[in-house]
């Protein structure tokens, strides 16, 4: 209720930005932090939770998200399409082109599901862009690594269903087409590789280590070809280590390791509020490994970490499960700024598209942000101040929608329009960074800037070449005042 505590904050936070001064030191390291589905709503909802977690009212808290000094905009929409998918702005934000919805690593002139249309239209990321540049990379998802967002550093595919040649017409592998799993081991020499989708990488009917009599989690692959045996073969000399559940993970010493490929699921990861810490680590914890094996490299590294389950808790209409994967994400963020130098690391935590997931009504301060307006609406029945504008939360019976005054709120939001899987949606999202270069991220861009943002603050993919021309010309100019 005093004033003075309003202006007191706000003149700190004031000379705070007038002493900062502009970090424009070379990107040794790049952590990207992607927030899959983390639009700004799920943004400021996850801030209110993670500090009602800690028992605080929720709305002051400060994320770890909250403290980068740099803030954008970035537009999502694809080439196509005016909303896109995880495919498409991971093509943008990975590769710096544009392209067409459900196409990964290729250029917009390919069309989606047609082989013949990728060939020749393939572009690189910035994972390849550091790996040629000398520097370690790594992936971490809460995916499977084949999914669309990973899939993106790696592979070049007209579709990204194609997980493993079972996923594929015969068509497009008659016509030359690979699917992601196999490009995973082939295309880009990956030093870390964490998350999900084992079964994607083995024959047919392998039974899964975890789940041996489950039908669902065995290998898919027609061709007969053990993935994970493939990698360990070409790994050969090296220290390199595949693991699929929690023991073997936390025996594998990052001072020692070259390679890591940890799959700890037939497919995605359980939801943060699922997992078993027994059988499977955190993101918190995979980050700090892959950051720990990475960094021994004198030239840096490129990791992506991404939050994959945000979205697909918002697919599903579960609010509560994609703030809970949030919050984790945040904490993983955290993690990689204690284990890593500002003056050295770009760090760049981003969403690549939101979902239609609204926070409304008139609740308290402090009121649970999982919980129901203490305003009913007009049909005198509470509702929840977080809901779906579509997704499987339609629930309308008779014209009247259900009572929910006795329901716990961790299920199903309620949704406007009934569709199976909730849609994505097409506003901007934000782009957050902090180290050299952040600066470069700021005010409205489309969403393919942001790797060439990244790219030149590490002197890395075409700007590397860049650099090297610029060196070139300097020693040129040197020599000539040698001799005059």
């Amino acid at each position: 209720e005093n004033p003075e505590f309003w202006r007191s904050q706000a003149r700190t936070t004031l000379q705070t930005a007038l002493d900062r001064k502009l970090n424009t030191n070379v990107a040794k390291n790049i952590l990207f932090f992607l927030g899959d589905g983390m639009g700004i709503t799920t943004y400021t909802a996850a801030r209110i939770l993670k500090g009602q977690l800690q028992n605080q009212t929720g709305e002051e808290t400060v994320m770890t998200m909250d403290t980068f000094t740099n803030v954008g905009l970035v537009k999502t929409y694809s080439v196509d399409f005016q909303i896109a998918d995880s495919a498409a702005t991971a093509t943008a934000y990975l590769c710096g082109v544009k392209t067409n919805l459900n196409t990964i690593g290729v250029s917009a002139a390919a069309r989606n599901g047609i082989c013949k249309s990728q060939k020749g239209n393939e572009v690189t990321s910035i994972l390849k862009w550091a790996k040629d540049a000398g520097k370690s990379v790594g992936i971490v998802t809460t995916t499977r690594v084949q999914h669309a967002t990973p899939a993106t550093s790696y592979a070049h595919s007209a579709s990204r269903k194609w997980y493993s040649d079972a996923d594929m017409p015969e068509a497009a592998k008659n016509d030359g087409c690979t699917d992601i799993a196999s490009q995973l081991i082939k295309n880009t020499d990956i030093d870390v590789i964490i998350g999900g989708g084992r079964k994607y990488m083995t024959p047919s009917g392998t039974k899964d280590p975890e789940y041996p009599k489950d039908y669902s989690s065995m290998g898919k692959r027609k061709d007969g070809r053990n993935l994970i045996n493939e990698w360990q073969s070409l790994k050969t000399g090296k220290v390199a280590h595949y693991v699929w559940n929690r023991t073997d993970f936390d025996a594998v010493d990052p001072e020692t390791t070259d390679y890591l490929l940890a799959l700890f699921e037939p497919g995605d990861l359980r939801f943060e509020a699922d997992r078993d810490p027994s059988m499977d680590p955190s993101i918190v914890e995979t980050t700090e490994k892959a950051i720990r094996i990475l960094q021994k490299n004198p030239k840096g590294f490129f990791l992506l970490v991404e939050g994959g389950r945000i979205d697909q808790a918002h697919h599903d209409g579960r609010a509560f499960m994609a703030l809970h994967e949030t919050v984790a994400f945040d904490s993983a963020i955290a993690k990689g700024l204690e284990l890593t130098k500002e003056e050295e690391t770009l760090t760049v935590v981003m969403a690549d598209h939101s979902h239609p997931f609204t926070f409304n009504g008139y609740p308290f301060r402090g009121q649970s942000i999982l919980g129901k307006s203490p305003l009913w609406a007009s049909d005198m029945l509470p509702y929840t101040t977080l809901m779906y504008g579509n997704g499987p939360g339609h629930k309308i019976t008779n014209g009247k929608r259900p009572d929910i005054r006795n329901i716990n709120t961790n299920y199903v939001q309620l949704s406007a329009v009934p569709t199976e899987s909730a849609t994505h949606s097409g506003e901007d999202v934000a782009v957050l960074a902090r180290g050299p270069m952040a600066h470069l991220f700021h005010g409205v861009q489309e969403q393919n800037y942001v790797a060439h943002a990244m790219a030149y603050a590490a002197y890395c993919g075409n700007y590397f070449r860049h650099l090297l021309g610029v060196c070139s010309l300097l020693n040129v100019i040197l020599t000539l005042l040698v001799l005059i």
